[in-house]
């Protein structure tokens, strides 16, 4: 099926501005559920009921609330909200390129692909340029009332736009506890190195697959034709009390993998 454009712009780097379209990059495959009535098998809703009487509340009644102090809260009207809404746009304004190492992996979000729109020749300059001096765009847009910042970058000859989070999401490793107990020694290191490279290769993202997805829809296939499969239980692994014996052991199986292959 061929993809379909979510949101229509232009890149805007100083006075020039490449009319484009934004594609999702990623399809979610989440296994979902719909939640059903035990004795006829159809299905609920959920409704709006207070806290305390468990009474249902009617949605005109409905108002939206910011909890300022433990039970107290600022109430905003939908009015509030829409003066509160960015200035709409259609421009996806770069402010600044750099390094792709200057941004951290923390910060990437969602990828979308940004496909030409009309005229092409700007648009594939860019991301030749792009490509070629090993640069990403700081680019800041809004789409469907909220503001985002990004990254711009080249992918196989297009272009590629990230969200990026804000900094106050990201957690930095220097918040983090400090590792308890001794270092570990020379020849401890040198067998974690000595592992490393004997799982060195290249990475093929066709070998990750999302095997809970495949247990559940195989498991509903079958259920589905009348049979009753059953699902052998995951063992759970045993901890090991010694990281030197638990290094030896795991160099041991791969090498003795690689001498059966």
């Amino acid at each position: 099926m061929a993809a379909r454009a979510i949101w229509k712009g232009e890149i805007k780097i100083g006075t020039t501005k490449i009319p484009v379209k934004l594609y999702s990059a990623i399809t979610d495959q989440t296994v979902r559920f719909h939640i059903l009535e035990d004795k006829h098998r159809t299905r609920v809703k959920q409704h709006m009921v207070t806290q305390e009487s468990g009474d249902e509340v009617p949605g005109e009644q409905i108002q939206k609330g910011y909890e300022v102090q433990p039970g107290k809260f600022v109430i905003l009207s939908e009015k509030d909200l829409d003066s509160l809404n960015p200035e709409s746009s259609r421009e996806i304004e770069v402010s600044e390129f750099v390094p792709p190492d200057k941004i951290s992996q923390q910060y990437y979000e969602r990828p979308y692909y940004l496909g030409p729109d009309g005229d092409v020749k700007d648009y594939f300059a860019l991301a030749d340029a792009l490509s070629k001096r090993e640069s990403e765009g700081i680019a800041h847009w809004v789409m469907r009332n909220k503001p985002y910042f990004g990254a711009l970058r080249a992918d196989n000859g297009y272009l590629l736009l990230y969200t990026l989070r804000p900094a106050d999401e990201v957690i930095s490793a220097a918040e983090l506890p400090k590792p308890l107990g001794r270092e570990p020694s020379k020849k401890e290191v040198e067998m974690a190195k000595h592992l490393i490279s004997l799982l060195e290769g290249e990475f093929n993202p066709a070998d990750y697959k999302d095997e809970y997805r495949k247990r559940v829809t195989e498991f509903v296939e079958r259920k589905a034709k009348g049979h009753a499969p059953r699902l052998s239980s995951v063992k759970s692994k045993r901890k090991t009390t010694s990281l030197d014996s638990a290094l030896a052991k795991s160099i041991a199986t791969l090498k003795k993998g690689k001498r059966a292959a």
